[in-house]
């Protein structure tokens, strides 16, 4: 009889989240209500906030790094959405480049086929239908994560749209100088035949050959430096036949020395670093010498040395000249300069009128133009340069040294600096550099300290190689005159290119008539077409021009780039010198950049060390919610640790936070009633009920601030914060007996209810971005005339909620509340009560906390059946703690010496008592 007089809870929205089960029934009703379309709609013509997609590379399914790339984005774009704003997200592809190509060789030689004899048009169709295929699975892989954007509308770099516009792009650098052919050093992939861009290096550990050499001095103004030697030492044994200088710093001090050793070098005088004078001794085992003079760097001033292999057909003079990249880092103080494999020795020598001539070829073999060592592969060669200096009696001595060297990314095999004729757009004939720079100034950075990383990048690049010598990508739509040589500039050859890419794709570069390409002011036969194609960072490079400037729901420049922070050297920085170059500032607003995932003790994910998690994996056991909340609640700023204990964690505080959701629908039995806010008269309500208002206030306040400094990790920290306890811990734990007790018309019951519904749709609103799916859930449970939660805005709250003298108040009532509690918990730890209904307390407070305690009831506020309050003398809060007396309500379970007076005896029980 008692139970019927209870106001139970009940709802449908079920404890257990099933979310595996749940989620994909959502993407179908997204799907069927067309929600990108609905979200477009709902906020035409409001500002835009457009996060311009970085392309993801279409050749393999997605991983956590890519998974946390995407929920961040959409979290984003999702809290600009129901900010108000007109938050378009079009997603994108990169398509072209070495990783497709190679997985189509990979195929070939499966099947025993001859790449070369194949057509190039059909190698390059198989490339395209590759990362066709990676698309639509990457498709569907992104919105299992509950990234909503425009997947009808998708780009693709390989687009033929795209194509046409990265040749105009071209040809703005082309039509101004920038964009030339050189012969200069670049990191070169021996094992993929082609150059490479710095965003596609990454260094690892290394062991290299050393060698410390001597060039015998021919020439010298120096009486003293006569009959001497000068010693190198170097990593690349494999460069000395590409020796044409070598490199001293007139600001240091070198010393000639004596070996007395027994050996090749017995009575030899060589030279070396003052400063480095005691670690070539010891690494070159050199037990006895004597000093003959101190030389200042600048007496080498027009030296002239013999090459170590003179006498095996190297019969050129080795000069030796001043160059300040020289230091006491280590080494000799004296560096050996192959102008044909270091950006350093090309300069170098480059000033000294010194040419770089092609030493090394594709393949990584040495040429004609290197005696003795022709068709010898570089890999394979120190050993023999080893032994050729020892025979010469060149060698002071060879060792090994485990260091930091650049390997390719996709291949990770060693690269080499490799000169080579490339296509290069400068740095400084038109301001590149400049431009850039000034333009980081102007561009936001989250985290801040992104800037100064790619600012350390632009100033000391050197210029943008963008040729490659490969097949997958878009030809370098270039012409150069076969006697002149000079390259073809033309407004309208360069737009009939782009025409003709446009309508049909970049295919018939390979395979049609020139003469096509020119038109009718030029002939074919004058010219040669370049068979390179474009670096693939230059195609992501264009992307702003060719989908934010050409479509119309997106606007130029973007609101926001998005991507890890390797991007600094990638899409960010491409993109940064692409716009720079042919618009003069940067093509977004803002960046935010993001750490790596790593396991839950911070290494590297790797198959060898077992630590690798797939997204698939987590959505199986836990739903993409779990994975949104790691996202959200990681700090972006440092690497993101994930593990199964980690997730565990995220999986405990989704069930606190869906308990919490459960509590309000079931008190409100899921009839939710819209309040509205502006009219609601505070004063009406119970002090408790304000005092929750102003909590949300408050932390609205702070969900504004957090979410416009894209600080989510303490964003969500603070609503779980608020749900736990807040929520759980202190007003339910508080309410609960007036929800569940008291009649359905009495005040406090009623004032309650309305808070409810104000924290379920502030709530519900808040977590919307971060958890798509089952704020959803509960949206569409509670509401049959709308059609999704993210079609909603968030609430803006009346002034009148904020409440600082009230929240002062509260804030000390509730030091007092715990204070009670820790007495509770010491009796039923003891025995003498069980639960808190059993209590009753005698509080005693100075004259400033009795003062503010007036009026309140600390039984319902402490849960327990009675509470008296008292003035004191003491400064201490002090709470005792005993065990009432008297019959327990059937209703409201409060114990009583009388009746209860909330309840009296049931049969008398009226709706009307209060």
């Amino acid at each position: 009889m008692s139970k019927e007089k209870i106001n139970l809870p009940k709802t449908a929205f079920s404890m257990k989240a099933n979310l595996q089960n749940k989620e994909p029934e959502i993407l179908d009703y997204w799907k069927k209500i067309d929600l990108y379309k609905e979200l477009r709609k709902s906020n035409k013509g409001k500002e835009k906030f457009i996060l311009h997609d970085g392309p993801p590379y279409a050749n393999g399914n997605i991983h956590m790094g890519t998974a946390l790339n995407k929920i961040l984005k959409d979290i984003i774009v999702k809290f600009h959405q129901m900010d108000g704003k007109d938050s378009v997200y079009v997603p994108g592809w990169d398509c072209h480049g070495l990783p497709i190509e190679w997985k189509i060789e990979e195929q070939y030689k499966k099947n025993k086929k001859n790449k070369n004899e194949v057509p190039i048009t059909e190698f390059r169709k198989e490339c395209r239908d590759f990362a066709q295929k990676w698309i639509d699975v990457h498709k569907t892989q992104f919105k299992r994560l509950g990234v909503v954007g425009d997947w009808d509308n998708h780009y693709t770099t390989m687009g033929f749209d795209a194509e046409a516009q990265i040749v105009r792009e071209l040809g703005k650098f082309l039509k101004e100088g920038s964009l030339y052919r050189g012969f200069k050093p670049v990191l070169w992939s021996t094992v993929e035949k082609t150059a490479l861009a710095d965003a596609e290096v990454e260094y690892q550990d290394h062991k290299s050959d050393t060698i410390y050499v001597s060039f015998p001095i021919k020439k010298t103004n120096l009486k003293e430096l006569e009959g001497t030697e000068v010693v190198i030492w170097t990593t690349t044994p494999w460069t000395i036949p590409a020796n044409k200088a070598l490199a001293y710093n007139e600001a240091l001090n070198y010393l000639v020395i004596q070996l007395v050793d027994d050996g090749d070098f017995k009575d030899k005088k060589i030279v070396v670093a003052e400063e480095l004078l005691d670690s070539v001794i010891k690494d070159c085992r050199i037990k006895e010498y004597k000093k003959i003079k101190k030389i200042k760097g600048k007496e080498f001033k027009d030296t002239i040395c013999n090459h170590p292999f003179l006498n095996l057909g190297y019969d050129y003079e080795i000069p030796m000249l001043e160059a300040r990249f020289v230091t006491t880092e280590q080494g000799t103080g004296i560096v050996h300069c192959a102008p044909s494999h270091g950006p350093d020795d090309f300069n170098l020598c480059l000033k000294h009128g010194i040419k770089a001539i092609e030493t090394v070829d594709d393949d990584g073999k040495y040429t004609k133009n290197v005696p003795l060592f022709e068709g010898t592969h570089i890999f394979k060669s120190n050993p023999i340069v080893i032994e050729k200096l020892k025979t010469q009696k060149k060698l002071l001595f060879n060792g090994e040294l485990v260091h930091s060297y650049p390997h390719s990314w996709r291949s990770k095999a060693p690269l080499v600096h490799r000169a080579t004729p490339q296509w290069f757009i400068s740095m400084e004939s038109h301001g590149l550099r400049k431009k850039a720079l000034k333009a980081l100034d102007d561009t936001k950075f989250y985290p801040n300290k992104g800037r100064e990383r790619i600012k350390a990048m632009i100033e000391t690049r050197p210029d943008w190689c963008v040729s490659r010598q490969r097949v997958w990508g878009v030809p370098l739509p270039i012409f150069v005159h076969k006697t002149t040589k000079e390259i073809l500039v033309d407004d309208d050859v360069n737009e009939n290119i782009a025409s003709i890419y446009e309508e049909e794709g970049s295919d018939c570069w390979f395979s049609d008539d020139p003469q096509r390409f020119l038109g009718n002011k030029y002939k074919a036969k004058d010219y040669e077409k370049t068979s390179d194609i474009v670096e693939v960072w230059f195609d992501s490079g264009c992307t702003h021009s060719f989908v934010l400037e050409k479509r119309k729901d997106l606007q130029w420049p973007a609101s926001m780039y998005l991507e890890g922070s390797d991007q600094h050297r990638g899409w960010f920085h491409s993109s940064l010198l692409e716009s720079c170059g042919t618009r003069g500032r940067a093509p977004y607003e803002s960046i935010l950049s993001h750490g790596f995932v790593v396991d839950g003790k911070g290494l590297k994910m790797s198959k060898s060390l077992g630590n690798v998690i797939a997204p698939e994996d987590i959505l199986k056991k836990y739903g993409a919610d779990i994975l949104r909340i790691w996202v959200a609640s990681s700090n972006y700023a440092e690497d993101l640790r994930i593990d199964y204990s980690i997730l565990e964690q995220h999986a405990d505080s989704y069930r606190k936070i869906r308990n919490t959701f459960r509590y309000l629908l079931g008190n409100l039995n899921d009839n939710f009633e819209k309040i509205d806010i502006e009219k609601l008269d505070l004063k009406q309500l119970p002090e408790l009920e304000q005092y929750m208002l102003n909590r949300v206030y408050d932390l609205n306040k702070n969900f504004n601030n957090y979410f416009n400094s894209y600080d989510f990790h303490n964003l969500y920290k603070e609503l779980l914060n608020f749900c736990t306890v807040d929520l759980s811990a202190f007003y339910f734990d508080i309410r609960k007996d007036s929800l569940y007790c008291d009649s359905k018309d009495s005040k406090r019951r009623k004032s309650s209810i309305i808070v409810l519904n104000i924290i379920l749709d502030s709530l519900i609103k808040w977590f919307a971005p971060i958890l798509s799916f089952t704020t959803e859930e509960i949206f569409t449970l509670i509401h049959k005339d709308k059609k999704s939660i993210h079609l909603e805005k968030f609430i803006e709250y009346p002034k009148s909620f904020e409440n600082e003298k009230l929240n002062k108040k509260w804030n000390e009532l509730k030091k007092i509340r715990d204070v009670c509690n820790i007495s509770i918990e010491e009796k039923r730890t003891s025995k003498e009560i069980g639960s808190s209904l059993e209590a009753n307390l005698t509080i005693k407070l100075n004259k400033n906390l009795y003062a503010i305690s007036n009026e309140i009831d600390f039984s319902e506020l402490c849960i327990t059946s009675s509470a008296t309050v008292e003035e004191s003398e003491s400064e201490d809060i002090i709470v005792k703690t005993t065990k009432v007396e008297g019959t327990k309500c059937p209703i409201c379970w409060k114990i009583n010496k009388n009746e209860c007076e909330r309840h009296p005896r049931l049969n008398s029980y009226t709706d009307e008592q209060n």
